[in-house]
C-alpha cells in the first residue's frame, strides 16, 4: 500500500501552462483502494501494475476479494492479524506507484489496470487516474462488471485501451440468484460498448461450478459474444477458492465452499464450444 510521505513527484514535465493545470487537477481527485499488485501478468497485457478499487454493486457467491465489496473501510483478520482494507488516496500518490514499472511496460506492452470491486461505482476517480494515465503515457485496462449507467462508461472510454468485461450468465434470473443483480443493464452496455469502437473489448467468463458450467450455458455467452462487434477475445476463467480464507476474516459466511474448481477435461471441451460458437480468440485463463 501507499505509505502517507509517498507523493507524486514524476509528473513535474507534464506540468506547465494550461495543460499543467488540467493535469495537476486529475491528480488530486481521491478515491478509495484496498491494494496495488505490481508487476502482475494478468488483467491486460505484458506487466501490469493493478489498482484494487473498492465498493461493487454485486455480490458475487464465488467472489475472491470480498474486501472489495463494501466501500468503507474495514478490518480483516489475516493470518491471525487484523488488517485495515481501504485507503483513500489521490490520484496522484497511485501514479508515482505505477510510474516505477514503466519501463517493464515499455518493454512487455503492460500498463495500469484497474480492478475492485467495481472501479466504476468511484466514476471520478477511474475516469482522472484513466486520463492521468492517458497524459503520462501509460497504456490503460480496467476489469469490470459494466453494471452502471452507460453515461459513466462513456465518461472513461476516451482515455480506455482495454475493457475487461465479466459476463458471467445469460439467464437473468440465475444470474440474479448468484449474484444479487439482473444481468440485463450488463448486457445492454457490452453492446454499447462493443459499438462505441473506443477501446479493445475482451469478454471474461468466470466458469462456476452449479452456475454457468454447462455446454447450454457457455453456447449461450458465446453466442451473445458472437452478436457484439469488435470483441478481440472470450477468456474462460476458472473457479477458484483462493479467496475463500477472506471471508472468514471479515467474519461473513463462504457460500459456496463444497464446491471443486472445474476438471480440466470440462474446461476445454467448454473452450472447444467457445471457439466454435462465438468466432472470436478464446483462452482458458487471462
Amino acid at each position: 500500500m501507499i505509505s502517507s510521505n509517498e507523493r507524486s513527484k514524476d509528473f513535474k514535465a507534464l506540468r506547465a501552462g494550461e495543460r499543467g493545470e488540467i493535469l495537476d487537477r486529475y491528480l488530486e481527485t481521491k478515491g478509495r483502494i484496498f491494494d496495488i499488485q505490481r508487476y502482475s501478468i494478468h488483467d491486460g497485457y505484458g506487466i501490469r501494475t493493478i489498482v484494487f478499487l473498492k465498493g461493487c454493486v454485486l455480490r458475487c457467491r464465488w467472489c475472491c476479494n470480498p474486501e472489495s465489496q463494501e466501500y468503507k473501510i474495514q478490518t480483516m483478520m489475516v493470518q491471525g492479524q487484523p488488517k485495515v482494507m481501504g485507503q483513500d488516496v489521490t490520484v496522484g500518490e497511485v501514479l508515482e506507484i505505477v510510474e516505477k514499472d514503466r519501463n517493464y511496460y515499455r518493454r512487455t506492452g503492460g500498463g495500469l489496470t484497474l480492478s475492485g470491486g467495481e472501479s466504476l461505482c468511484q466514476p471520478e476517480f477511474t475516469r482522472d487516474i484513466l486520463k492521468a494515465a492517458k497524459e503520462a503515457g501509460i497504456s490503460t485496462a480496467l476489469e469490470s462488471t459494466a453494471c452502471v449507467k452507460y453515461d459513466v462508461i462513456e465518461e472513461i472510454l476516451p482515455y480506455l485501451d482495454q475493457y475487461l468485461l465479466d459476463i458471467k450468465h445469460m439467464d437473468a434470473k440465475k444470474h440474479q440468484e448468484y449474484t444479487g443483480q439482473s444481468n440485463a443493464l450488463i448486457l445492454e452496455n457490452a453492446r454499447k460498448i462493443a459499438e462505441s469502437n473506443l477501446t479493445e473489448l475482451s469478454i471474461r467468463v468466470p466458469v462456476v461450478p452449479g452456475f454457468n458450467d454447462t455446454e447450454k450455458e457457455i453456447e449461450a455467452i458465446a453466442a451473445f459474444v458472437k452478436k457484439l462487434r469488435n470483441v478481440r477475445r472470450l477468456h474462460l476463467l476458472p473457479y477458484h477458492r483462493l479467496g475463500q480464507d477472506k471471508y472468514e476474516g471479515l467474519e461473513r459466511e463462504y457460500l459456496l465452499k463444497n464446491i471443486l474448481p472445474p476438471e480440466e477435461v470440462n474446461m476445454q471441451r467448454f473452450l472447444k464450444i467457445a471457439l466454435e460458437v462465438s468466432g472470436v480468440e478464446c483462452q482458458i485463463g487471462g
